[in-house]
């Protein structure tokens, strides 16, 4: 300081500017260095792994792909060919788009794919306009029969995170649940076509617990957390218990339980209901982060339940999406890290499945659902 001092006040206009862009440089480049640790908060939490260990990059699937979850991504013809080049180098023979869509958006989703019939299916969604008045169901399987003869060979994704959304486009069916006596003619006719249900129920446990620091899935929880204060809403059990309801009234019915059922901290639960309901599957789409940080836990159940389980990403169409989803399933490497994936701050290990196991989820399940429908 007293070197700085004795400096001329002419030479400091143009010592300051300097210091200070090679101090701001240094915070971009760095910035580790310029953090405060005692207020750093956990969202700004972006550890790197510190361990010299095997690290493996997938860029394609061992065994072909069938995606049983995805969504209507493209917003053009150039962003389709886009996604089936992608598609193709990393081994995915078909992509399922659940567009929870009925009437003309359906119909404008099934046309913006149709150029690609054997790499993608378009599901529809159910209509509910009208859901409140009698003769509702009989309207809604009228639009379901069309949906079907316009090349619909799914419903899908229906939802319900506790107050029977029941998503669908342009009409949700606010109110109902799955279980609900109003959806069992629906459900009977998609036994009937031969078009299997893919539905969401829930959010996993920690959205529904208080958002502070005993939280594990904290950042995620708080974006998105459950407010159990609404009028009406089920909680999580409730939710999985109208899904198990609709499985076990409707045993002609083929079901597909999104992201494990929101079972990802109890896939015990899952396991019992596999064990009860053979009409039941579930996708793993869009919770690898969930099931990553438990390896040997998740190896056990998904090798135990490998017949009912299928592949789905909910995540875009990015090649790294579908790569890490393939290091996660295939690989036995560990503590990594993909926070740009994933909103969590603890580590990933791969699961390490049998090539058997990989077979029956990557495609040979899907291919048993879809070949139901023939």
């Amino acid at each position: 300081m007293e070197a700085y001092n004795q400096i001329s006040p002419h030479m400091k206009k143009f010592i300051f500017p300097f210091c200070f862009t090679a101090i701001l440089l240094q915070c971009i480049t760095a910035p580790a260095l310029c953090q405060d640790v005692n207020n750093l908060k956990l969202k700004n939490y972006h550890p790197v792994s510190i361990y010299n260990i095997p690290q493996t990059k997938v860029d394609k699937a061992k065994y072909p792909v069938t995606d049983m979850h995805s969504h209507d991504y493209a917003k053009s013809d150039a962003d389709v060919d886009e996604w089936v080049k992608t598609m193709d180098a990393a081994g995915i023979q078909k992509t399922v788009i659940l567009s929870y869509s009925s009437g003309a958006r359906f119909d404008s989703v099934v046309a913006k794919y149709g150029r690609y019939k054997n790499r993608f299916e378009v599901w529809c969604g159910f209509d509910y306009t009208g859901y409140n008045k009698p003769g509702w169901p009989d309207h809604a399987i009228k639009e379901l029969e069309r949906c079907h003869r316009l090349g619909a060979k799914g419903v899908g994704e229906l939802g319900d995170k506790g107050l029977g959304e029941l998503y669908s486009k342009p009409t949700p069916g606010y109110g109902m649940h799955i279980d609900d006596p109003r959806m069992k003619p629906l459900l009977a006719k998609c036994a009937e076509l031969h078009m299997p249900v893919s539905i969401h129920v829930a959010e996993d446990a920690w959205m529904y617990l208080n958002a502070d620091s005993t939280n594990d899935g904290l950042m995620n929880a708080a974006t998105w957390k459950v407010d159990l204060t609404k009028k009406s809403i089920l909680n999580h059990d409730q939710l999985v218990q109208t899904l198990e309801n609709a499985v076990r009234d409707n045993t002609n019915t083929i079901f597909i339980a999104c992201h494990f059922a929101n079972c990802c901290s109890n896939l015990n639960a899952l396991g019992r209901l596999f064990d009860t309901y053979p009409n039941l599957y579930a996708d793993i789409a869009a919770r690898y982060s969930e099931i990553a940080p438990i390896p040997r836990f998740t190896h056990a159940f998904m090798e135990k339940y490998s017949n009912r389980l299928v592949y789905g990403t909910d995540m875009g169409t990015a090649a790294d999406m579908y790569h890490t989803t393939f290091r996660i399933l295939e690989t036995a490497d560990e503590h990594f890290y993909q926070q740009d994936l994933f909103n969590y701050h603890w580590p990933l290990y791969g699961l390490a499945l049998s090539d058997e196991t990989l077979k029956k989820v990557y495609g040979g399940n899907a291919g048993r659902i879809m070949g139901a429908r023939k």
